[in-house]
């Protein structure tokens, strides 16, 4: 069942355990004070009867609590100072939050009443004294929900949805009691008072259907802190003390995380995903984020993109695994695939294979055991492992791709006296060095303009540029002296058009040199063939220099040549023998 035993002990696992739940509903907290961490469980059930609180000591179920309406999360927290420091524990159920201690109901808090339309207020009163029948009201609410930038109330949704039979019975039943309209949790977390402290007091974080943030106070349920975010908020993660700095990471349902501090006005948007967030851990600095684009992500505080690894399948939950006794936190991260990947960094160090696909994981202390790893699998299964204190996790990367040593970053050297006073001389003189530079950079071009101008002039380029006699010439010199063989390799380059009443003339020193044939006839030039025009040229003068021989192709009717080249003529090395 696990892909990597070398490192997990296997403990426990009931598959008739009946739990159906997510990360957000799991919690490992010492609930009698008795140094055991127990474990919680919010259970949605099999039915929506049977959701319950339940608790674990081990392996075995010590309470259970029944829940009015499904658990969107649940955390343990201590709510005073007053010995022993016993956590509580907070489920946000619905539109209210359920704190249990020491295994049974402690209270019950309602969350904020939201803002009724004034025109569906209006329509219930006037239904409530008789002056407008069913039809009339469902006309009126119709109306209003589709006007109206406010949602209507519960009781409104519920009224349009009945049968017209069916709605004056409704009427009659609810229409004395005052219309409200509640919103639900959709996320909760804890914050520290004033002190990082593991038994420091600390305060409730509330995320709600109506876009909605809350800070409640730990004692009496005040709100402390309020803010509105431009969606709903489905995964969170918060760190620092409220009496001090906090920062509140919020994903919300538009596929955007925002930010959200103590000072600050409004939350401040730091990324906008691709794709919907699954789940979203912090390890030490940098928040890992898991996409349902089979994709996991890392972030700096700061929110820029560290590394993406690929995932062989969908994610179904994560969780954070942090050890401080040997300084190691990394991510734990479920997948469909019966699978449970442990990431540091982009670096897979685990594999652990599971007989079903996890929808909930928690790392922790369980029982006095500090590396305890507990899972819930889609059929209702209980898993339950404990790491060796033997366990050595190897960064090196199991996965296919880069080597670990690309990511290494390069050592840079210090910055020199000599490297500052060049940097802040090019930051008084930029605009002089600019000048220079593009002062240069005309001259240039310029330079080059006028040495392509003057091959244009005298046709030395290889090519000619006429259109209707497009050549390409190349020469090659054979011998040692003072007879040479000089052969002229000639092409015709267009498509299908043969080239016609061509000349080759040679200018030389006749001082120098000597040659059979100084003027040439071309004959009809096929395309894409190559002709070889061959010719002998005798050098006459005992000295040992060499000159330039320059050869013209010439078109009858025109004055100036198609294509010139010279020649370097080696030196005569018979001469020099002789």
């Amino acid at each position: 069942m696990s892909g990597d035993a070398s490192k997990w002990l296997h403990i426990h696992y009931d598959p008739m355990a009946s739990l159906h739940t997510f990360s957000s509903c799991v919690d490992l907290a010492d609930l009698n004070g008795d140094g055991e961490n127990k474990l919680v469980v919010g259970d949605f059930g099999a039915a929506p009867s049977s959701v319950k609180l339940k608790v674990y000591r081990g392996t075995a179920l010590i309470s259970e609590s029944v829940l009015l309406d499904l658990p969107a999360g649940l955390a343990s927290f201590i709510v005073d100072l007053h010995e022993p420091r016993i956590p509580a524990v907070a489920v946000a159920s619905g539109p209210f939050i359920y704190v249990y201690k020491n295994l049974r109901p402690y209270s019950k808090h309602p969350l904020p009443h939201l803002e009724v339309d004034p025109r569906e207020q209006d329509a219930w009163q006037q239904a409530r004294e008789g002056q407008i029948d069913v039809s009339n009201l469902k006309e009126m609410l119709e109306g209003i929900r589709e006007k109206a930038g406010v949602p209507l109330s519960v009781r409104s949704l519920r009224f349009l949805a009945l049968e017209l039979r069916d709605m004056e019975e409704f009427v009659n039943v609810h229409k004395q009691q005052p219309i409200t309209r509640q919103t639900v949790a959709t996320c909760i977390g804890t914050l520290k008072k004033s002190t990082v402290d593991e038994d420091g007091v600390s305060c409730l974080v509330i995320g709600t259907e109506s876009g909605a943030l809350f800070i409640l106070e730990p004692e009496a349920f005040t709100i402390l802190y309020e803010m509105s975010l431009p969606g709903i908020p489905t995964v969170m993660d918060v760190t620092g003390q409220f009496d001090v700095e906090f920062r509140i990471t919020v994903s919300c349902r538009n596929g955007s995380i925002y930010i959200l501090r103590r000072k600050s006005t409004k939350p401040k948007c730091c990324v906008e995903l691709s794709s919907h967030l699954v789940g979203l851990v912090r390890i030490g600095r940098t928040v890992v984020v898991g996409c349902t684009e089979e994709i996991l992500q890392c972030f700096t505080q700061k929110w820029k993109k560290l590394w993406t690894v690929t995932l062989p399948a969908p994610i179904t939950t994560m969780a954070a695994m942090n050890l401080p006794a040997q300084g190691f936190q990394a991510a734990l991260v479920g997948l469909v695939s019966s699978e449970v990947h442990l990431y540091r960094d982009k670096n897979l160090l685990s594999v652990i294979r599971t007989p079903e696909a996890v929808t909930s994981i928690c790392f922790g202390r369980y029982g006095r055991e500090d590396g305890t790893l507990v899972m819930t699998t889609t059929g209702g299964g209980l898993i339950v492992k404990v790491l060796k204190r033997t366990a050595v996790f190897d960064d090196r990367d199991s996965a296919p791709g880069p080597p670990l040593a690309q990511s290494i970053p390069l050592n840079i050297p210090r910055r020199t006296k000599l490297y500052v006073d060049q940097t802040m001389r090019e930051r008084e003189s930029a605009i002089a060095m600019h000048r220079a530079f593009q002062m240069d950079l005309s001259r240039l071009r310029l330079a080059a303009a006028k040495a392509h101008l003057k091959i244009l002039e005298s046709s030395l380029m290889p090519m000619s540029a006429s259109l209707t006699e497009p050549l390409k010439m190349n020469a090659v010199v054979l011998g040692l002296g003072p007879s040479f063989k000089l052969t002229l390799n000639i092409q015709n380059t267009a498509a299908c058009r043969p080239v016609i009443n061509l000349t080759i003339g040679f200018l030389y020193d006749t001082n120098q040199y000597r040659m059979r044939n100084p003027y040439l006839k071309i004959p009809l030039l096929v395309p894409g063939l190559v002709y070889p025009i061959e010719t002998f040229v005798e050098c006459t003068s005992d000295k040992s220099i060499s000159d330039i021989i320059k050869v013209f192709i010439l078109c009858q009717g025109r004055t100036r040549p198609l294509l010139t080249a010279h020649i370097n003529m080696p030196i005569s090395e018979g001469l020099a023998l002789n």
